[in-house]
């Protein structure tokens, strides 16, 4: 989880998420519960849901209508999670093994959906078109970005706006729909809704931006997950996007990248290449650039002390090391 203090606003109602999380996944097939408690058991930062209740704490002080529907959103990043797993082969998430690593890709794409389908339940249990509407919308775009992903991988050709793109539909669109519910189920007015929405949205941009950075240069244990997985798959994030463009060595850097067997077998010389380069300080610039529009949409809502939180969130994106 994310530092303590940080969330203080709220711990008491995150613990309920948390207990929650595991009560959600009530299947009567043992296996089913084994798999779809697995990554919960993991642990993670629970951010999605902390964004909801945050953004609901600007205008209800009692957060127990809201519990569901953070339990929910939280659920929705697991399952993208557990498909991802399989897309990527990975063995590794969080620090333990995968579903997909213990019990095989079958398994592991019908508890995602499983999973789902939980999270849709709570949902529906609020009867309002609305929060449908827009959980769907976000959904369709999350899919549609991982796709965008997909056709990206070993393309050297592809700039910023591409990126920005992927990384919009992969993250920032859950992040600011996060911060966005928590706003409409506390019944918050519409230029609050929309200022939370964008705060969420360039919060969520330079979060992943700031995974991106972490991985070329965080350690394996700290991360969770091996160091240049995405240079392993292909991935080309905004550090190589920058060196592909400026270093002394772009030529051999797009030859390397664009090999789905040298991504593989010369992962160390990429990151090599791209840790050289000015690409680290590039895409730091990035993050800095949108964390503070995150706290500039801060800037029209209530003086009360969870805005205070929202706004040292943004800061410790720019700093976290994990």
């Amino acid at each position: 989880m994310l530092r303590h203090n940080l969330f203080n606003l709220i711990s008491t109602e995150l613990e309920i998420v948390e207990t929650k999380l595991t009560a959600s996944i009530n299947s009567n097939l043992d296996l089913l519960n084994e798999t779809s408690t697995h990554l919960i058991k993991a642990g993670g930062k629970r951010l999605r849901p902390a964004f909801v209740l945050l953004a609901a704490k600007f205008y209800k002080d009692d957060l127990t209508e809201i519990i569901p529907i953070a339990v929910a959103v939280e659920l929705i990043h697991m399952a993208t999670l557990v498909h991802d797993d399989v897309i990527d082969n990975s063995n590794i998430r969080r620090g333990v093994k995968t579903v997909m690593s213990c019990w095989g890709n079958r398994m592991s794409i019908y508890t995602g959906n499983y999973i789902f389908a939980r999270s849709l339940a709570l949902v529906a249990a609020y009867g309002r078109r609305d929060i449908v509407d827009v959980l769907a919308d976000a959904s369709m775009k999350i899919c549609e970005g991982e796709i965008i992903q997909m056709l990206s991988c070993y393309n050297v050709n592809l700039g910023l706006k591409n990126y920005l793109r992927r990384i919009e539909r992969k993250t920032a669109l859950l992040i600011s729909l996060s911060c966005r519910l928590g706003a409409m189920i506390s019944k918050a007015p519409e230029q609050g809704i929309n200022a939370l929405k964008l705060y969420g949205y360039y919060l969520g941009m330079a979060f992943q931006i700031t995974d991106d950075i972490l991985d070329f240069i965080a350690e394996e244990q700290v991360l969770g997950k091996p160091a240049g997985s995405d240079v392993k798959q292909g991935v080309i994030t905004l550090p190589a996007l920058y060196a592909l463009k400026y270093d002394q060595h772009k030529a051999e850097l797009s030859s390397l990248l664009s090999s789905p067997e040298l991504c593989r077998t010369e992962t160390d010389r990429i990151i090599d290449i791209v840790v050289n380069s000015d690409g680290i300080d590039y895409a730091y610039e990035k993050t800095r650039h949108f964390a503070l529009k995150a706290q500039k949409q801060l800037n029209s809502l209530p003086d009360v002390p969870v805005k205070e939180a929202l706004f040292d969130l943004a800061d410790f994106i720019l700093d976290r090391d994990y």
